[in-house]
């Protein structure tokens, strides 16, 4: 029983990374969106996302069904104690992908810009939103016997759930501008690898003291030096994604920048392992695998669903990146 209630839990993580990854890069190409300097640099950052990005919501849905079927107190306690977020994010991802559909349906300056604001505001909203959620986990929540959330939505908006937000943002604007980097050339590519650079202190500056205060209240399995394992090992993937990018190698420095989102993830991930959702008025009353997970029946059947599904979702991800992979070409507009 306890190997499958680790699986899943791996599995849930590897599922959350996927997206981190995936759609972390075109929820920062929408945070640069606006910074561009011409409606037809605009048009060429949304085409660089177009092919993907449907795809890549794919990686959360995938993520939040996973923690329905393999742990649903969690699933219950999350989303009904973060419901107003959550109906937020959702609002994001909905402005997001009607701005991306109809931007260009009508040749009008007003129009545009009123899709741009859409399709930018889109991608900040869930992406603060997401890192607020994290650290909100990381400290705890404060719950009743039966697991449901007691505390108001304005105790969620506590200095290190917003300093998590913060820290995601920049993250994702780091990783979106590599993205670009890659993905355009010329003078836009030129731009987007400056925006890297900045963005790479931002992550930096804002992860260093999110980490100092983690520390003392956000570590709550007993093995304290695999969580901060990975914090060096992400500290060391930013610092490889920095000089790959200063030598111009986008690619690279992309690649890097995901390594250094996985191992972030991965030091929330053992930050909180055994537990899921810390309790904070009563330590007992925390969800952990192992007091929150479905039968051992339903754990192993659905465990031979996801080794199906998941190579099917992992092999079209590869395939549609490998079919529109090369540059998007900058029009002047």
């Amino acid at each position: 029983m306890e190997t499958l209630q680790i699986i899943w839990f791996l599995i849930i993580g590897i599922l959350i990374i996927g997206y981190a990854i995936l759609d972390g890069f075109d929820l920062g190409v929408g945070f640069w969106h606006l910074f561009a300097k011409k409606n037809g640099e605009r048009k060429a950052f949304i085409q660089s996302i177009e092919p993907f990005w449907d795809g890549n919501e794919v990686w959360l849905l995938t993520g939040g069904g996973a923690l329905f079927a393999a742990f649903p107190p969690v699933y219950a306690t999350v989303f009904s104690g973060f419901y107003l977020a959550m109906m937020l994010v959702l609002l994001g991802l909905i402005f997001r992908a009607t701005a991306i559909e109809f931007r260009n349906k009508v040749d009008s300056d007003r129009w545009r810009k009123a899709w741009d604001f859409a399709f930018s505001f889109g991608s900040i909203l869930p992406t603060v939103l997401f890192g607020v959620a994290i650290g909100n986990v990381l400290l705890g929540l404060e719950l009743n016997a039966i697991g449901d959330y007691t505390g108001g939505f304005f105790a969620l908006l506590n200095p290190f759930a917003l300093f998590c937000g913060i820290v995601g943002l920049a993250m994702f604007a780091h990783h979106g501008a590599l993205y670009l980097a890659m993905k355009l050339g010329g003078e836009a590519a030129d731009r987007a690898s400056g925006w890297a650079g900045k963005t790479w202190y931002a992550f930096l500056f804002t992860l260093m003291p999110t980490v100092a205060i983690g520390l003392r209240s956000a570590i709550h399995t007993e093995q304290r030096w695999i969580p901060m394992l990975f914090i060096l090992l992400t500290l060391a993937a930013h610092s490889v994604a920095f000089m790959l990018n200063k030598k111009r190698k986008a690619i690279a420095a992309f690649l890097a920048s995901s390594c250094t989102i996985a191992f972030l993830m991965l030091a929330v991930a053992f930050a909180l392992f055994p537990t899921m959702v810390p309790c904070t008025n009563n330590p007992e009353w925390s969800l952990t695998l192992f007091n929150s997970s479905s039968s051992q029946r339903t754990l192993g059947w659905m465990l031979a669903i996801v080794l199906i599904g998941m190579p099917v979702v992992l092999g079209y991800t590869v395939f549609i990146h490998r079919i529109f992979r090369g540059k998007v070409e900058v029009k002047a507009d």
